[in-house]
């Protein structure tokens, strides 16, 4: 009879031992979810700041047609990249997609910023130094929101493929894949600063 007790016993403490392991990857993960809303939030600002960014160069690069599409191009490919991270979720393979479409948008960005120079009527315009400001601003809050989000993802990978807790993550459908960490195709010093589009 003290067998069935000390058994019984065991499993109790190994069930809510399983379920302290569930808790904490709900936790992780909603932790890395929300990590990842906090750069969408600038994304989002920054995707609808760039088109009043080409509108503006419009008017004085009429010859630059190429180089204003290939910035909007490169936008909408990004905006869409992060929609599909809102709607499935954050694997590795989602962020991946969107880290490329980010990268193409910041050369893209660069290459407007090179013509851009060509322009001294273009520099000099107030709307384009307002916008400036408000990229810079942003880009500043998507580096640190990034950073806030790798650090959320890593715990989170890291928790999940400790011994036990892969056990218990196998066993459910959603803490199955790894989330992704953010990261861009460009050299660390280039991470280190925020891409500028700077006029002056």
């Amino acid at each position: 009879m003290i067998g069935v007790w000390i058994t019984f016993g065991i499993v109790v403490l190994l069930l809510l031992y399983g379920i302290s392991i569930y808790n904490q990857l709900v936790s992780l993960l909603n932790r890395a979810q929300n990590a990842f809303s906090q750069i969408d939030v600038q994304l989002k600002r920054r995707y609808d700041l760039i088109p009043n960014l080409v509108e503006v160069a419009k008017k004085y690069m009429s010859h630059e047609e190429q180089t204003l599409l290939k910035v909007i191009n490169a936008r909408n490919s990004a905006s869409s990249a992060l929609q599909v991270l809102n709607t499935n979720g954050l694997d590795s393979a989602k962020v991946a997609e969107f880290s490329k479409a980010e990268g193409e948008l910041t050369n893209a960005l660069k290459g407007f910023n090179i013509m851009v120079e060509a322009y001294p009527d273009l520099k000099a315009s107030q709307n384009l130094m307002q916008l400036n400001e408000e990229i810079a601003s942003t880009e500043n809050k998507i580096a640190f929101s990034r950073q806030a989000y790798n650090d959320s993802v890593m715990n989170y990978n890291t928790y999940k493929q400790s011994f036990p807790n892969v056990v218990i993550a196998s066993m459910f459908a959603r803490f199955q894949s790894d989330c992704g960490l953010l990261e861009f195709e460009e050299d660390r010093a280039t991470l280190t600063t925020s891409p500028k589009v700077s006029f002056e």
